[in-house]
This record gives structure tokens, C-alpha cells and sequence, in this order.
């Protein structure tokens, strides 16, 4: 039996968004990455505005900003959309973002209800073009010397206990782990046999661009009708929802002809279309795999979960996803890690995506074209229409209701840290550009200084002022940017400081 030579550390399977973050996160940690793409050319009109808008929600955005990324996305393309910095002065009635449709707008809420996030902190909601955010990634992930083989699809997986042998194109490769980044179809997940739990799908989605014979039969913002929806944001460009079971989600061609039959059915008027320049079908199926990793081979982004993009909520998920993921794999690499840091990865990000999931089918009940559905739409605006309502909503839109369980009581733990403004006009975020760990101490606490000298140049050692603490002496902030320990007492801070580091850095190599 031939033995292969390792071509790297790891080896991506997709190179959309979450495949390149988590590229560079390992990169940024010293580890060789190879990624394998399965289409040849990474550009389509669907990447590109307006079909390729995407909203970026908190998490996503401090992500960007923490590594020195988000500032390369054009300001044009970087809309504000929500929880807009408080130097920008008065209220906006800009929207914050909708359920099933039924819109929640930015001004209505109060950041209050968030206590743990500075009120000057990055939008809670940012909107970006996919294309370019693929760009700025990839760009990236090649200035840190990542390899990107397009056109080179993932056909079969052999692990080992020392390895992953993987089948692409004519030939096969070996990587110490395999991460699969390869999208909703991922040949990964099917070769590595991960269970795909879920729902079928209830409606055929259909993004269309394209040039209406009559335009003004058509009117602007959502319509639902008694066959779903039909929803034009821009002149020629729609979104088409039929319930009709996933039926039209079938692969035949999409042609002129095929369209504009679905859009006079679904629009119960005498639509017809002159030109269609582009055309895609989705669907609101719903799983999940059971678990994100099998020996050497794990799942992320798409390949571990799928749903309806009601909400914006897929993009955002598989970048939360390569943050959680990137920094474990690297230390599971270096030997520096607890032999447990790598199932958290699966304990932390798995319920993230069961909640999106479920927050996906409650929209479709909600959209659904019967007069129950429309009932309870009413109930359920009203709701939003209410102070603490329309919080809620944003709270989970806006992802600034994730939480992992770290094990410490205090209300900052396992939450993303605060962007501290220090004394010297820096923030927070610009202190994690190199992906490490840090202890952030407001108090001098000689203690704290001793333990950082411990492990040296795995964690960052900060004695800083900050113009608004929140009321906290010390925090130790993992390398994604969430606190693991946190505490507003300024006595005797090194021995539970020490075990929170201790839970993801192992002391005994260092």
C-alpha cells in the first residue's frame, strides 16, 4: 500500500467564506493549509450586488474587524443596517432586519438591553457583497501562504490514525485533518458518512434576474399572495417562494419559458418576462449533521448545516463556525491544547446551528399562504411592533445573544468581548490582529503579570485603562474574541485567571 507525504497540515474542501476564514485562522497559527475548490472559477452574478448582498451580523463583524479585515470591504458595499456607532448622533428609521418579512427598525430598540456590549461598539448588523467578501478573504489567505486549487473537487476519504487520505481530481493528497467547507451537496460529509438529520422542505425559492415585459405590474417590497411570495427590492431582480414541497428545486433548466410560468402562477397576475439573464432555485430544507467531527475529518459552514436564507442567518453561521474552529485545530496541531479544546468545538457551535435552524422554520410557518399562518403573522408583529420585542428579534438577528458555556458565572463569560477603548485610542480589536490569547487587566495586578510571564508569547499580556470597564478588574479572552473568565473584583485574580487559561492553553509545554 502506497504511503502519501503529508501535502499539509490541513486541507479545506471549499474555498466560499467559511473554507477562507477558517484558511487563514490556521495559517495565522503557523499551519500549512491546502484548500481544494470544486468550480473553476470563483465568479457568478450571484456573488455580486444585488443578488449578492449579505447582511454581517455582530459576530461576524468583530470577527472582520479583530483581524484587520473589515476595513478592506468597500464603505459603498458596508452599508450601516443597524446599531450604528454612537458618534453618528441622531436615530435613523433604517431597518433592522426582519422575521418572515415583518421588519424591525434600528431606532426603536435600546442598546440597553445589552449590558455587556459598549454602546459605541461595530454595527450589530453591516450589509457586504459576497464576491468581495470572497476576494478580501482569499487575498488573505494567500498573502499567509494557503494554496488554493480550484477546480479540484473532494471525490473520496480515507482516514487513519496519523492522517486523511483524500481523493481529488486524478490524484490523492494527505493532510494531518480534513475540514469540510464544501457546501449543502458536501462530498466530505458523504464520504466521511456524518449523519443529516432534519425537515423537508415546504416551498421552491427562485432568485431572478431579469427584464419584465410590462414592469409596472409589478410593484416594489414583499407581496404575499395565495400561492407564496413574490418580492422585488430593485427593479428586475426577484425572489419567488412557492409552496409547493420543493418540487421546482429539481435541477431541469431554468429557462425563460419555465420562469415566467412560475412567476404568473405565484404572482396571480399576467406577468411575462422579456429577458432572463440569471436564475437559481433553493429551498427551506432543514438538517443538520449530528455531529461536526468523525476522527480527523470535521464539518463547517454549509456542510454541517443548511436552512432557508430567511434572516441572512447561513453566512454569518459558517464564519461563526471557522472562528470557533480555526484557533482549536491550530493548538490541537501545535500540542498546545487540552486533548478536550477540539470537542468543544462541536459542544459550542452545534446548538448555534440548531437554534438557526429552528429560527428558519418558525418563518416559514409564518409565510405560509393560508389563513391560519396569516393569523398568527398578525400575533406575531405585533409582538415585534413592542420595545422588548423588537429587542428580542434583534438580539438573535444581530447574534448578540450568543453565549458559550465556559464555566464562570460572571454575565461577560462565553460572550464575544466588549471593544474596549483604551487611553491610548486604541481599541480592543486592534490588539488581536495575531490570533493570540490575552489577559486584559485593568487593575496592575502583579499576579496577573507573573502568570502571563508563565506562558509567554502563547498569551498577551495588557495593563491598560479603558475609558468604560463595564465594571470589570480583569478578563482572559480567548483567540475568537470570547471572554473564558471575567471578574469585577480586584483581589486575588491569578488562581481563577489561571484556570481559565489553563481550560484551552496546556501549561505543562510552555
Amino acid at each position: 500500500m502506497q504511503v502519501l507525504p503529508f501535502s499539509a497540515d490541513v486541507i479545506i474542501a471549499g474555498a466560499g467564506p467559511a473554507g477562507l476564514f477558517l484558511a487563514c485562522e490556521l495559517a495565522l497559527a503557523h499551519c500549512s493549509v491546502l484548500i481544494l475548490e470544486r468550480e473553476a472559477d470563483p465568479h457568478s452574478p450571484f456573488k455580486r450586488l444585488p443578488l449578492g448582498m449579505r447582511g454581517l451580523s455582530a459576530p461576524t463583524v468583530e470577527a472582520l474587524d479583530r483581524r484587520g479585515l473589515l476595513d478592506q470591504l468597500a464603505a459603498s458595499q458596508r452599508m450601516p443596517y443597524a446599531f450604528r456607532r454612537v458618534a453618528e448622533g441622531a436615530p435613523s428609521s433604517r431597518p433592522g432586519g426582519h422575521f418572515a418579512g415583518i421588519v424591525f427598525h434600528a431606532d426603536a430598540h435600546d442598546p440597553a438591553h445589552w449590558p455587556w456590549r459598549l454602546p459605541g461598539a461595530a454595527a450589530g448588523m453591516l450589509m457586504a457583497e459576497m464576491a468581495e467578501l470572497e476576494a478580501v478573504l482569499a487575498r488573505r489567505a494567500e498573502a499567509l501562504g494557503v494554496q488554493i486549487l480550484r477546480g479540484t473537487g473532494v471525490s473520496g476519504v480515507v482516514q487513519d490514525a496519523e492522517g486523511v487520505d483524500v481523493s481529488a481530481g486524478r490524484g490523492a493528497l494527505r493532510a494531518k485533518w480534513l475540514v469540510g467547507c464544501d457546501g449543502a451537496r458536501s462530498a466530505v460529509r458523504k464520504a466521511g458518512g456524518f449523519d443529516f438529520a432534519g425537515t423537508e422542505p415546504e416551498f421552491t425559492g427562485y432568485s431572478l434576474h431579469l427584464e419584465l415585459a410590462e414592469p409596472a405590474l409589478l410593484g416594489p417590497g414583499r407581496q404575499l399572495t395565495p400561492r407564496g411570495l413574490v418580492a422585488q427590492f430593485q427593479p428586475g431582480y426577484l425572489a419567488l417562494q412557492e409552496f409547493d414541497g420543493g418540487a421546482g428545486h429539481d435541477g431541469a433548466p431554468l429557462t425563460r419559458e419555465r420562469m415566467e410560468a412560475v412567476l404568473r402562477r405565484v404572482g396571480g397576475r399576467d406577468l411575462r418576462i422579456r429577458t432572463l439573464y440569471a436564475a437559481s432555485t433553493w429551498t427551506d430544507r432543514a438538517r443538520q449533521a449530528t455531529h461536526y467531527r468523525k476522527g480527523r475529518v470535521l464539518l463547517a459552514g454549509d456542510a454541517a448545516h443548511i436552512h432557508a436564507p430567511l434572516g441572512g442567518q447561513g453566512l454569518n453561521l459558517g464564519i461563526g463556525d471557522a472562528m470557533n474552529l480555526g484557533w482549536k485545530l491550530a493548538a490541537t496541531i501545535r500540542g498546545s491544547a487540552p486533548q478536550t479544546l477540539l470537542d468543544s468545538y462541536e459542544a459550542e457551535r452545534h446548538p448555534v446551528g440548531a437554534r438557526v435552524l429552528d429560527w428558519s422554520r418558525a418563518q416559514v410557518v409564518l409565510m405560509r399562504p393560508d389563513p391560519a399562518a396569516q393569523a398568527l403573522r398578525e400575533v406575531v408583529a405585533d409582538l415585534i411592533g413592542t420595545h422588548d420585542g423588537g429587542a428580542c428579534m434583534a438580539g438573535r438577528l444581530w447574534g448578540l445573544e450568543t453565549r458559550y458555556e465556559v464555566g464562570d458565572g460572571h454575565p461577560l463569560s462565553g460572550r464575544s468581548a466588549p471593544d474596549f477603548a483604551f487611553g491610548d485610542g486604541r481599541r480592543l480589536a486592534a490588539h488581536m490582529r495575531d490570533g493570540r490569547a490575552m489577559l486584559l487587566d485593568f487593575t496592575g495586578d502583579a499576579g496577573l503579570r507573573r502568570l502571563a510571564d508563565e506562558y509567554g508569547t502563547a498569551l498577551r499580556y495588557l495593563a491598560v485603562d479603558a475609558e468604560d470597564r463595564l465594571g470589570v478588574a480583569a478578563l482572559v479572552i480567548r483567540p475568537d474574541g470570547i471572554v473564558a473568565w471575567a471578574s469585577c473584583t480586584a483581589a486575588d485574580l491569578a488562581p481563577a485567571a489561571r484556570a481559565a487559561v489553563a481550560s484551552f492553553i496546556r501549561p505543562r509545554d510552555l
